[in-house]
């Protein structure tokens, strides 16, 4: 293999054998390229990795939020079916972690260009970021109603304080790093599961029937699923690789797919079914009951729920702290990944204050939802095409060179990647409704198709137009560059 130097944001780690990959042991690889004897992940571990950090309140909710859109829960279940089928974007975006060891925008600098790719990098971390904001601000949320549940509202200052304690015990498990992670998300999600049992008895006791008539319009539906695959499938491709990159280079391929498809899959459908199922048997109100605690839960299993909610909303957004990490060195930073880790615990901190006290939560989280697709559909469609051309073969020293090699092109830039990802873009934007989102924008062809008048297809033309645009520009000097790729 090649070295495993990356660059000024990942320094030289030795190769020191599979003593390097172990839990509760802050991790020293960033964006490193792996080494065989360290990978010691398998296709298993990487569906319970997955399946611990979707087996999460958080999808609950996901169902619950998008019912409030004036979905009837048959309109719901269509979308939770339809949308969480695009996990195998996840899939698709896991395999090219175990050809060369190392992260997504790592990977990404074979179609990009190291320097074409800081932008989409630069995309990425906002996005975890703004992921990251979701979880600590319901983290804070849920301990200021469990405080207001018992007589203790908590002043301003109070407030401020359970941010900065909750931002502090987000840090520690991304601070240990990758086998930490899989870990501990794996043994949690033995302990979601039973809380899953227990919520779908108490949803189920309270159903009085279902509607599957269309009481929303089918404009809206889009909308709710654009939500379902942006924090699904779409909405992880951009981590796939991160976690996948330490399984062995000879994994089946077929494994490592089907392990990062089913492994957030099967959870997210469950979750937001019932998620869906709790909107029947409640009132629709988007506050802190949106957690998913229907009327009808008895008052003994509010508090149990809440205090492992917390506990699953810190696991989650590892994945997410853990990714932001090492894509900041992949903008260049020039910081350890247990160091980016911390930067961006502090900026999630000091972000999650200012929408604790002076934005719209709910509000702002649906037009993020809608928003981050634009740049994520193009640039997944993007690096699909090019693995597709090069036939997943990689040459992971040009990847890893700070200057040069087979991905350095015209100062390090690949223009036809840059240029697909703008007419992607543009493309998305022409089919998104994002009517009550900061900013507000309707696409042109969102009301131009009878019948689907406020529709939302910005994902799906954001992949199709990314990916044909640079099939079309960098097809031929792709398939000649994957001649001498060494993976």
């Amino acid at each position: 293999m090649a070295s495993n130097s990356i660059d000024e944001g990942a320094p030289a780690v030795e190769e020191t054998g599979a003593e390097e990959y172990a839990a509760f042991k802050v991790e020293q690889r960033g964006i490193d390229l792996i080494p065989d004897a360290e990978r010691k992940m398998t296709p298993a571990g990487l569906f319970w990795l997955w399946a611990g950090a979707v087996f999460n309140v958080e999808f609950f909710f996901y169902g619950f939020l998008i019912s409030s859109f004036g979905l009837s829960f048959g309109q719901c279940l269509l979308a939770i079916v339809v949308g969480n089928l695009f996990y195998a974007f996840l899939g698709l975006a896991s395999l090219q972690g175990p050809a060369v060891g190392t992260t997504a925008f790592v990977v990404s600098r074979a179609p990009f260009g190291r320097n074409g790719n800081r932008v989409v990098a630069l995309f990425n971390w906002i996005t975890q970021v703004g992921f990251e904001v979701e979880g600590v601000f319901l983290v804070v949320a849920t301990v200021l109603f469990l405080f207001s549940r018992y007589g203790a509202a908590l002043p301003d200052t109070g407030k401020l304080a359970v941010v900065i304690l909750a931002a502090a015990v987000q840090l520690v498990v991304p601070l240990f790093g990758h086998a930490t992670l899989t870990k501990v998300l794996r043994y949690l999600s033995y302990v979601f599961i039973v809380l899953f049992a227990v919520l779908a008895v108490l949803v189920i006791q309270g159903l009085h029937g279902l509607s599957f008539d269309a009481t929303a319009s089918w404009g809206d539906w889009t909308t709710a699923l654009v939500v379902i695959i942006s924090v699904g499938g779409l909405g992880w491709t951009e981590n796939g690789n991160d976690y996948s990159r330490y399984l062995p280079a000879n994994t089946p391929k077929w494994q490592t797919f089907w392990a990062a498809t089913l492994g957030p899959g099967i959870p997210s459908v469950l979750l937001e079914i019932l998620g869906a199922l709790a909107a029947t048997v409640t009132t629709k109100t988007l506050d802190i009951q949106g957690l998913g605690i229907p009327q009808a839960f008895p008052d003994w299993f509010v508090l149990p729920f809440l205090l492992l909610a917390i506990v699953q909303l810190f696991a989650i957004n590892t994945i997410d702290l853990y990714s932001s990490g090492v894509t900041l060195q992949a903008l260049g930073v020039p910081v350890k990944r247990w160091g980016a880790v911390v930067i961006d615990t502090v900026i999630v901190a000091i972000v999650t204050g200012l929408v604790l006290f002076q934005g719209d939560f709910y509000h702002d989280l649906t037009g993020f939802f809608l928003y981050i697709v634009v740049w994520l559909g193009p640039w997944f469609g993007i690096l699909i095409v090019d693995y597709w051309l090069r036939r997943g073969r990689y040459d992971p020293a040009s990847l890893a060179a700070p200057r040069g090699g087979l991905y350095w092109r015209h100062g390090g830039i690949h223009w036809p990647a840059l240029i697909a990802q703008g007419f992607g873009m543009i493309a998305s934007l022409a089919w998104i409704n994002a009517a009550f989102a900061v900013p507000s924008f309707v696409g042109p062809l969102s009301n131009a198709v009878a019948g689907l008048e406020g529709s939302d297809f910005s994902w799906l033309l954001g992949v199709v137009v990314g990916g044909l645009v640079y099939w079309a520009l960098a097809g031929a000097r792709v398939r000649r560059e994957a001649a001498t790729s060494t993976s």
